[in-house]
């Protein structure tokens, strides 16, 4: 489909592949494998002599429609999905690096992501250096001979850090290094960071591109050379697939993605400013706040501000705890990007299995709390909130 059209277009239309039997909407294979015609097909499948379906492990007519379509958003040439988010990161350094290699990532990234680049990989010979801070000078610091890959989350979380996509994209080009950014928390509807000059963009489906909380899914999406030869070559062999039905769960969701984030965005807009003005708050950490570190640079490289909205609740533990637990609506869940707005402690859940100093490092307190802002109407969540900040 042509990239002409419009973000909310190519969000219905994109990658869209009608069978024999004209179905409007996009149609569920759920099967294992597919038929060859002969043997000489099926040997010319496998020798990728001939296009089409193999196996569901790696293609799928279903998952080929939702990496389309994803594509098509981000304004990639390819796009590999897998079973999940952490299964898109590790897709991806298995994919393109080797043991020797040295990864720089940003202190501000999700728990798991510390694990598997900080311990996991360390294990196969990859060694990773992370930063605190968006200050460009701490990666430049940290760039080796050996760096192959710069990784970061803009906003970060759950800290909301907003980092220079076009200055880091530079520094790893000069270092002949790839730039990889997580787009999680901005999704295409808000952010493109290819256009800014990222190489890869890794994507939770799990979260926005869903939107509603129902399946685990992830993506990978840049130049087909880079995603093609190397990502999906470990996903061909190893299998960390997404399946046909989450597939296509993610696809209607991605139907309604950028009116959700416009209007989570709005929300969460609101919710940040009401809890400036709270006593018991010290800090409120959203990108679309004058007080914002990166307000001016998030303003210039994103088309919206985004929902998540994390703040530092006076008391530490005691006084964050008081908060969630006094909630009556909002869900107290780790997860983020539904279309029901969630709340957690990140130093005892998303990040409680990091070191105390990673998290330190990280600036996730004892007193932070993070809320993934839903369609609800803000005033709800507001007063939800309240009844733990105003005992």
């Amino acid at each position: 489909m042509s990239d002409d059209y419009h973000l909310d277009t190519l969000a219905v239309r994109a990658g869209t592949q009608r069978s024999q039997f004209g179905e409007h909407s996009e149609a569920l294979y759920l099967t294992s494998s597919f038929v060859f015609k002969t043997a000489a097909q099926a040997a010319a499948r496998f020798a990728n002599q001939e296009p089409g379906n193999i196996y569901s492990r790696f293609t799928n007519p279903t998952v080929t429609m939702m990496e389309e379509r994803l594509a098509a958003l981000e304004g990639a040439q390819c796009c590999v999905s897998t079973g999940s988010g952490m299964a898109a990161i590790l897709s991806t350094v298995m994919g393109l690096l080797r043991s020797g290699d040295h990864i720089v990532c940003s202190a501000g990234v999700f728990g798991a992501t510390v694990q598997l680049l900080g311990n996991v990989m360390k294990r196969f010979g990859v060694e990773t250096t992370f930063v605190s801070g968006s200050a460009l000078s701490g990666w430049e610091k940290a760039l080796k001979p050996a760096t192959r890959l710069l990784f970061l989350e803009t906003p970060s979380n759950p800290l909301t850090e907003v980092y220079d996509v076009a200055a880091l994209a530079g520094i790893a080009k000069k270092a002949g290094a790839l730039l990889a950014v997580d787009n999680c928390f901005c999704t295409p509807a808000l952010q493109r960071p290819l256009e800014l000059g990222a190489d890869i963009v890794i994507h939770s489906a799990t979260k926005y591109l869903d939107g509603q909380g129902r399946v685990l899914g992830g993506a990978v999406l840049g130049r087909r050379d880079v995603i093609h030869e190397g990502v999906f070559g470990f996903l061909r062999t190893a299998g960390p697939t997404l399946s046909p039905f989450n597939a296509w769960v993610i696809l209607k969701g991605l139907e309604t993605l950028r009116i959700r984030m416009q209007n989570q965005s709005e929300s969460a807009l609101a919710l940040a400013r009401w809890l400036e003005q709270q006593p018991a708050v010290e800090r409120v950490y959203y990108p679309g706040l004058a007080s914002h570190p990166q307000h001016e640079l998030a303003k210039k490289q994103q088309k919206g501000p985004g929902a998540i909205v994390s703040f530092d609740v006076k008391g530490g533990r005691e006084g964050a705890w008081r908060v969630v637990d006094a909630t009556k609506m909002l869900s107290i869940t780790a997860n983020l990007g539904d279309t029901r707005s969630t709340i957690t402690h990140p130093a005892s859940t998303t990040h409680g299995r990091i070191s105390p100093e990673a998290r330190a490092a990280a600036g996730i307190g004892e007193g932070l709390l993070r809320v993934a802002v839903g369609l609800e109407k803000v005033e709800d969540i507001e007063a939800d909130l309240a009844q733990g900040l105003n005992p």
